[in-house]
């Protein structure tokens, strides 16, 4: 998928998300395009709402190949107004603009508890290992989650974020969070989708 559509998706994941049905024509006609496997069908539909549903499939699509974002965009046909706004921002000069992820100060202030942490781990990629450098956490120790959870990225991402915020206690919050996550180029509004 183009860098340009990455980042469309990106900008309204969270309006997509509020907005589509993805288990009636969305999921099968990507699964009909050999957009999306068997398995990446059942992984979606296991999700317990349709919000989920919709923030699993929009994990998934952009490392789907090159025609996943037309074949998406003609899975819309339903949705013709999404379908419309995604095309009107992605012709706009300028591109798309991108929203900041607006959290309440008491959120920000707080220290993510486990469950927030476990969300996010599943939900960073590739950049996981930047995110926890910016963190605070060493090359070593960065080497040693890898080492104790091989089998599992998840678990070695736990295992760095429950660390972090072990050693940096009270100093260790979301706003902390938001920032390493903006540093490593991992837009905000992931986060926004695991504190829902």
């Amino acid at each position: 998928m183009d860098p340009e559509h990455r980042a469309l998706l990106r900008t309204h994941r969270l309006q997509l998300s509020g907005e589509l049905l993805v288990s009636d024509t969305v999921v099968p006609l990507l699964f009909q395009e050999d957009i999306l496997s068997e398995a990446q069908v059942e992984e979606i539909e296991a999700q317990p709402t349709n919000r989920r549903k919709c923030l699993k499939l929009l994990d998934l699509l952009p490392s789907r190949g090159p025609r996943a974002f037309d074949c998406f965009l003609r899975s819309l046909q339903d949705f013709s107004w999404v379908r419309d706004k995604l095309l009107l921002d992605l012709q706009t000069p300028t591109g798309p603009a991108r929203p900041d992820v607006r959290l309440p100060d008491s959120v920000l202030q707080e220290v993510p508890p486990d469950r927030v942490l476990s969300r996010l781990a599943s939900r960073l990629g590739s950049e996981w290992e930047s995110v926890l450098m910016d963190l605070g956490l060493s090359a070593e120790d960065l080497f040693r989650c890898r080492s104790d959870h091989q089998l599992s990225t998840h678990a070695a991402v736990l295992a760095g974020l429950v660390q972090w915020r072990r050693s940096g206690g009270k100093t260790a919050t979301v706003q902390r969070l938001v920032k390493s996550l903006q540093e490593a180029g991992v837009h905000a509004s992931v986060l926004e989708d695991v504190l829902l």
